[in-house]
């Protein structure tokens, strides 16, 4: 080629680059922007119904192939988007930015949101989690409504977008930020086929739609993907690849132009696959079966088994719907969300949220599954709120799982005492963090025994599971022993725990000791059963002699607040009046033992192992509930909601919590050094459990009076707990972790009783109030143990 013919072509090139008709054009920028994860206050969750074969999850049941995709949505988009195991996040996020006349709007910053959900019953209530997303423009220019689920037999997110434009003509432009193999820095990404792709190793995307992009683009986050580009200029440059460098790379997908009083649809498929191929396969099944046909299929109707039916199957849900005050909505999701947030490689894996905390502000470099993992005592909770629903199989399931995460003999590099539970860890067993929490280790025998009283555990189980789980965690609970897991090597003497629920403080704990108590009494009733007199003999020594030393070892004399007499948080050692200090967490000051308030001794009703009116507990009500105490150290709040005169309380974790955002700046929780103080610092907020806690021991209360509980007694429970936690949930239905507290910096769109960034739904707040439903129908609490109650409650 001549230098003529060579400087003709340069120019060419260069202007197809500029008009986006390149030839495998590669975008610049790599390795793009650092990645984080997404917003944590999720307003929905997905997932498709799966029913079990034999127990576990495998193709060809009655509900076909096992579909394992997970979504979740915050401020009206997709976010992280699972695919795999379920910490397996492969898409951060998808919206859609709006080009029109003067302007360039993106769904997450500039529009207003309200989510639905598409299938409910007669009275309201949703059947399935498919959703109703509609995103309008503030000046009322156009909107965007979205119908979002997952395609039951295939690992597909389907999205049907629906564009108005109402004054004056709109282009939409589909934006994708995949996330492959759970973090945001290997990955490379192209637009053969016409479709938007992205992959790392063994990690495949594709995004196509029933009608072709009438762009595609591919670039590095920050740099030349397409919202940089849209923010810029207005137009998107066509990039045909990433190329040979990987990164943090993003999707454009521009869809044709909408005229003014105009609408177009698109049903955009999200498909993943172990290759390119595999991918774009399922995307092309799922649009040939077509949006009617899979969205049946994920609700459940016709023929179809899918929500529907598994909502169906819970006998007790619409008596305990009618204990809610909203119509039982809450109810019916809570039921949805607590089976969804279930492994599906993993049966019986119940994970705490499918969310990480403060997400959109933690390093996303490498794979952080954040709540998406298993924390025996979250575990607990949803397990015995879906008994409490009337479903049988999955908490069976759960309790079979248990055996993957205790520490045995054969746990991989484990030299120490062995029967524990881990403290954390990913859904294959994978363990995270390593500390011994005794509840953690008492929580499995507990629901072991709610399971064989129920009948779901039938004796031959329990004989085969009594020796390679119960009986190890009961011995645990009753000697303890020298640690020998990773850099655990502490010995742990019970009933002194190394961390207690909050997982933050070693000491003697209410609510540890509450569980460990359950937990050897109920190991005891197992073990008679089975024969094993022996045993049982010696839980229940060791229940009794922890039980008699409660109140000497955690409660109070002398006291800085009231009257001095109330249970601690939790005490380092055997003298709870001498002002020991704690250990500084969240980077929050150590300071006296005694300045801890915590609402943690109310399980020791909860379980039976006290009282309601035991005076050790009724003493401790007027500190932990007193609202003139520093907000530094202040528990108790109370909240109004707009058109309702009510005051409905909430509750810290404990005073000086340091789990939160911060109070000074309204900063994410690790933004910055937590610096610890008065009033400056990170804050833990209100969590919507403790207003389900406070409501079960109202019940226990009212059940402790001459002649029981009263329908008046029900009333006030579930005017001010049920209702409570009622208002705390947002506009999808989601209970948040923390709803913040009005104090300190309000970071932008915070208001007093909503949902904070912290972790969205959080399983165990919908265990939380479904267990309470449960408690007010039977009236009696659910999480009570009869023989503890026998021994120690009376």
């Amino acid at each position: 080629m001549n230098r003529t013919l060579r400087t003709t072509a340069i120019a060419t090139l260069g202007a197809m680059l500029m008009t986006g008709t390149a030839l495998a054009a590669t975008a610049p920028g790599a390795p793009g922007a650092a990645p984080t994860l997404s917003y944590s206050g999720k307003q929905g969750i997905g997932t498709s119904y799966e029913a079990y074969v034999q127990g576990r999850y495998a193709d060809g049941g009655v509900t076909g192939n096992v579909s394992k995709v997970w979504f979740s949505l915050a401020h009206g988009v997709v976010t992280e988007t699972m695919q795999g195991l379920i910490h397996e996040a492969q898409l951060r996020e998808l919206q859609f930015a709006v080009k029109g006349d003067g302007f360039v709007h993106t769904e997450y910053d500039d529009m207003d949101t309200s989510v639905d959900y598409l299938h409910k019953d007669a009275a309201g209530r949703p059947l399935s989690l498919a959703y109703k997303v509609v995103n309008r423009d503030r000046a009322g220019r156009y909107e965007i409504e979205k119908h979002i689920f997952t395609d039951p037999d295939r690992d597909v997110l389907v999205v049907r977008s629906i564009f108005r434009a109402l004054k004056g003509g709109i282009t939409p432009v589909l934006l994708a930020d995949p996330q492959m193999a759970g973090t945001g820095i290997g990955d490379k990404a192209d637009t053969r086929g016409g479709s938007l792709n992205a992959a790392e190793g063994t990690h495949h995307l594709v995004i196509k739609a029933d009608k072709p992009f009438a762009k595609a683009s591919v670039g590095f986050v920050g740099k030349s993907d397409g919202l940089t580009q849209l923010r810029a200029g207005g137009a998107l440059t066509e990039y045909d690849t990433t190329g040979s460098k990987a990164g943090n790379v993003a999707l454009a997908g521009e869809l044709a132009a909408v005229a003014e009083g105009q609408s177009a649809t698109y049903d955009i498929m999200v498909a993943f696959g172990a290759d390119h191929a595999a991918a774009n396969a399922a995307a092309d099944a799922t649009l040939k079966a077509g949006y009617a046909a899979v969205l049946a299929k994920f609700n459940g109707e016709g023929d179809a088994i899918g929500w529907e039916d598994y909502i169906n199957g819970l006998a007790p849900l619409k008596d305990l719907a009618a204990m809610a005050t909203d119509g039982g909505s809450l109810a019916f999701v809570s039921a949805l969300v607590l089976k969804a947030q279930e492994d599906k490689t993993h049966a019986g894996a119940l994970i705490a949220s499918l969310s990480a905390p403060w997400g959109d502000t933690v390093d996303a470099s490498k794979l952080a599954t954040g709540y998406k993992a298993v924390w025996p005592r979250d575990f607990y909770q949803c397990a015995m709120a879906l008994l409490a629903l009337g479903d049988s199989a999955t908490p069976l399931a759960a309790f079979n799982y248990l055996k993957t995460i205790q520490v045995s003999a054969t746990t991989k590099g484990a030299k120490g005492a062995t029967g524990w539970f881990l403290q954390k860890t990913h859904v294959d067993g994978t363990r995270e963090w390593v500390a011994v929490q005794l509840d953690q280790t008492a929580m499995p025998i507990m629901l072991g025994y709610k399971l064989w009283q129920a009948g779901v555990l039938d004796e031959a189980a329990l004989k085969a599971m009594y020796g390679s789980l119960l009986k190890p965690a009961a011995d645990f609970l009753v000697k303890g022993g020298k640690v020998g897991v990773d850099w655990n090597k502490e010995t742990v003497t019970p009933p002194r725990t190394q961390q207690e629920r909050w997982e933050e403080q070693e000491g003697y704990s209410p609510s540890s000791t509450a569980a460990l108590v359950a937990g050897l009494v109920a190991a005891g009733e197992m073990a008679e059963k089975i024969g094993q007199a022996d045993d049982a003999k010696a839980y229940r020594a060791a229940a009794d002699a922890v039980n008699a030393r409660i109140e000497a070892l955690m409660f109070t004399t002398s006291g800085r607040y009231g009257d001095g007499r109330y249970f601690l948080r939790i005490t380092q050692n055997e003298n709870p009046n001498d002002k020991g200090p704690l250990l500084v967490r969240n980077g929050q000051e150590a300071s006296q033992e005694d300045a801890y308030l915590d609402a943690g001794f109310l399980e020791l009703v909860r379980y039976g192992v006290r009282k309601a009116d035991a005076p050790s507990v009724v003493e401790s009500l007027a500190e932990l509930d007193d609202t003139g105490i520093n907000d530094h150290w202040r528990v108790k709040y109370l909240f109004k909601f707009e058109g309702d005169p009510r005051e409905y309380p909430g509750w810290r974790r404990y005073g000086n919590d340091g789990y939160g955002e911060d109070a000074s700046n309204g900063a994410n929780y690790g933004i910055g050094p937590l610096e610890g103080g008065m009033g400056v610092g990170q804050r833990g907020r209100v969590w919507p459990i403790f207003t389900g806690e406070r409501g079960h021991y109202e019940l226990a209360r009212a059940n402790a009076k001459p002649g029981g509980v009263s329908a008046a007694d029900l009333d006030a429970i579930r005017m001010t707990y049920v209702r409570g936690m009622e208002k705390f949930a947002n506009d999808g239905l989601m209970i948040p972790e923390q709803v913040w507290d009005g104090v300190g910096v309000a970071p932008k769109g915070y208001k007093a009783g909503e949902g904070t960034n912290s972790a969205t739904p959080l399983a165990w707040s919908h265990a939380e109030y479904v267990k309470l439903l449960r408690s007010v129908r039977d009236r009696q609490v659910w999480d009570l143990y009869a023989p503890v109650v026998a021994r120690y409650g009376k």
